[in-house]
């Protein structure tokens, strides 16, 4: 284990060895500083992880060592040690940065709890700037874009939980970005030099789920003229993401759940064990304890799969998301369309922060693509909208949106539909919805299918 390492500064040489050998029986590593300049020049030479500062100094304040500090790094916490009557000045320092304050002479338990303490939130600051540094790096522009509180805290949990193997379950309503949070768990993990693997559960035959996961041997049934690998063995040693665990039929619940607790799979028409090394992340847009509850979910793979739980918010709840998705989408759709689009007005924008998008962020693009194309001048506007939104009365918003809703997902639906020339599988695949539940849709809209 990495010692952490300590600078105690104070004039007194006993309190200092004091000090000193108490915080070496708890195995820190300590460097010892007696006046403000001695301290300050240890700092910035040193690397240190947590300080401890006598307020009273021959040669400077407490306050004025603790203000030099911060500016070198302002991170590091620092805990403030003084005289009784020096409390006051010790809370001042307090507002200017200091983590703590003990008062003279110092209990060993509240030092000790003091210093876990301050270290447990300089880890946790560290962290935090480790993952903006990944995420710039990785998805500045092309992944995982955002500004809100809410999606800062999924993508903090999301790196904590990248540094384990622990599986992870990412719940949210379809097109909220859960494949892209699965790809920043295994980008940001140990795993991200090895296979990202995504199967789209909704998307596929019931019949075929099986085959497409765990692989199948030549003859196994009708069509299978050759050996196949599943996603499960060809992920072995990365990460496989499982879009929709919620659609998993019964049958392969059973056999997922012996893949977790085994660690191998066996290919259908084969009586050989294959052990896979996998890290397992799962995602669903299902209320799943309701699925257990009605019995089309086995609650024993829930626990399994619920070891991490994250939740991607809507974007209805973190609207402050929408200008800098919009930005992005704009720049990369016009790049694709060779536009030169330079934005879009403020009236559209209203527009925007003011609709619910039942779709999440997958509509929110959609909706830019399909501006980006109609639009003939260099700013996007009210007119280049869909008329549903941009016309929308009020009274539709607040007390019908049932029928707003309806009339948002049939124009999603056609788009999607005339976008993939009436393949109903893609068209059903870019909606994130499965295909029976499409043709469900097509029926009560009445959509005409090419």
């Amino acid at each position: 284990m990495q010692l952490m390492n300590v600078l105690i500064v104070e004039d007194e040489k006993n309190q200092r060895t004091l000090l000193r050998r108490t915080l070496e029986r708890h195995d820190y590593s300590v460097q010892e500083a007696e006046n403000g300049n001695d301290a300050v020049a240890k700092f910035e030479r040193g690397e240190f992880d947590i300080v401890l500062l006598d307020q009273r100094l021959p040669d400077m304040t407490g306050i004025e060592v603790l203000t030099k500090i911060h500016k070198e790094n302002p991170m590091i916490p620092v805990i403030i040690v003084t005289a009784f009557a020096n409390v006051r000045d010790a809370v001042d320092a307090m507002k200017k940065g200091a983590f703590h304050y003990l008062t003279k002479p110092v209990d060993v338990d509240e030092l000790l709890l003091s210093m876990k303490n301050a270290l447990e939130t300089l880890a946790l600051k560290r962290e935090n700037v480790e993952l903006r540094n990944n995420l710039r790096e990785k998805y500045r522009y092309d992944k995982i874009i955002y500004a809100s509180g809410t999606m800062e805290e999924v993508l903090s949990l999301s790196f904590r939980a990248a540094k384990s193997d622990a599986n992870v379950l990412v719940t949210g309503e379809s097109g909220t970005g859960k494949e892209l949070v699965a790809g920043a768990i295994h980008n940001l993990s140990p795993r991200k030099n090895n296979h990202f693997v995504s199967a789209h559960l909704a998307a596929l035959p019931e019949t075929l789920i099986e085959a497409e996961l765990f692989g199948h041997e030549k003859g196994a049934f009708t069509g299978a003229d050759r050996r196949r690998i599943g996603k499960f063995e060809f992920a072995s040693g990365g990460t496989i993401f499982l879009d929709e665990i919620g659609e998993l039929p019964p049958g392969i619940q059973v056999k997922l759940l012996r893949v977790i607790q085994d660690k191998s799979i066996t290919r259908l028409g084969s009586n050989e064990d294959i052990e896979v090394d996998v890290r397992l992340v799962c995602a669903t847009n299902k209320n799943i304890e309701e699925e257990i509850q009605s019995g089309k979910f086995r609650q024993d793979l829930f626990y399994r799969l619920n070891v991490i739980r994250i939740h991607v918010p809507p974007l209805r709840e973190r609207k402050e998301d929408i200008p800098i998705l919009v930005d992005q989408f704009i720049r990369t759709h016009a790049q694709k369309e060779q536009k030169n689009i330079g934005g879009i007005t403020d009236e559209a924008m209203k527009i925007l922060l003011k609709y619910h998008f039942p779709g999440n962020v997958r509509e929110l693009q959609n909706m830019i693509e399909r501006a980006i194309v109609l639009t003939r001048g260099e700013l996007i506007t009210k007119d280049e909208l869909p008329i549903s939104i941009a016309d929308m009365p009020k009274s539709a918003v607040s007390g019908k949106l049932n029928a707003a809703v309806s009339r948002i997902e049939k124009e999603m639906i056609v788009d999607a539909l005339n976008r993939t020339k009436g393949n109903q599988t893609k068209a059903a695949s870019e909606l994130g919805i499965s295909e029976r539940v499409l043709r469900y849709k097509i029926k009560k809209y009445k959509i005409s299918s090419r």
